[in-house]
């Protein structure tokens, strides 16, 4: 199960697991960017279960699993991909927009972490499975006008290594991904803000966003996700993996 699945990162992912053989649930807002991304992934021979789902929504996980179990069976791989970032609402923490914290907290902590309460237990009983959780690299260094994207991917994280030090002797592993600056319509409208702040073009902000000279693209996070949620990552448990293209090196 994969959310944020309806563009972006999310949707790169759902495409990469599903090339893998791999039925994929994908969950997101937007019910047309699902059934979009549903019929690319069947056309290549994929299973993909549409299941539209608003994560700021406290019993939406509870409903989400349900669903995706009803259908399927247990969710062997999660992928908490659903994130609000600082580009809906960037201001200097003197200026914070309380309402905004604690939304950003609600989709990018709470949301994950009921997710992986709700999952786990079949997850354990099998002996198997995979928790990813998509970070940032703000989870290890800050950037300007960010504050509640920061803290919020700072704790899952935190919640990343907490999971993974409960489960790791039973077959379950925990991870999370930490992505640059991605060239996704969320990071858009941030280069769009920070262009705006600086006077700099959005094109020089594009080519200064790592030393590769360009923003990541969403299928170069999604390879790291797909080694994480096969095999191959068994011993692999607690990590936060940078793809960023060299702009942070811890």
């Amino acid at each position: 199960m994969v959310t944020g699945a309806g563009r972006g990162i999310g949707r790169a992912i759902s495409l990469s697991l599903g090339q893998q053989g791999m039925r994929v649930a994908i969950a997101a807002r937007s019910t047309a960017e699902l059934e979009s991304l549903a019929g690319e992934i069947e056309s290549q021979g994929g299973q993909a279960l549409v299941v539209p789902a608003d994560l700021s929504v406290r019993s939406v996980p509870t409903e989400l699993v349900a669903r995706v179990t009803e259908a399927w069976g247990p969710v062997e791989i999660l992928v908490n991909n659903a994130g609000i970032g600082s580009s809906q609402d960037p201001r200097p923490l003197v200026d914070f927009d309380d309402e905004f914290w604690d939304l950003s907290f609600e989709v990018n902590v709470t949301a994950p972490y009921l997710l992986t309460k709700l999952v786990l237990p079949a997850m354990l009983e099998s002996g198997w499975g995979r928790i990813i959780n998509v970070a940032s690299i703000n989870s290890k260094i800050p950037s300007l006008h960010g504050a509640a994207y920061i803290a919020s991917k700072h704790a899952l994280s935190g919640l990343t290594k907490a999971t993974a030090k409960e489960v790791g002797d039973r077959g379950v592993t925990a991870n999370a991904v930490c992505p640059g600056v991605t060239a996704t319509l969320m990071n858009d409208k941030r280069l769009e803000y920070d262009a705006d702040r600086t006077g700099q073009s959005f094109e020089q902000l594009e080519a200064a966003a790592s030393p590769l000279g360009r923003r990541l693209l969403p299928e170069e996070v999604a390879a790291l996700a797909v080694f994480l949620a096969g095999d191959e990552a068994s011993a692999i448990n607690g990590q936060s993996f940078n793809v960023c293209g060299g702009i942070c090196f811890n």
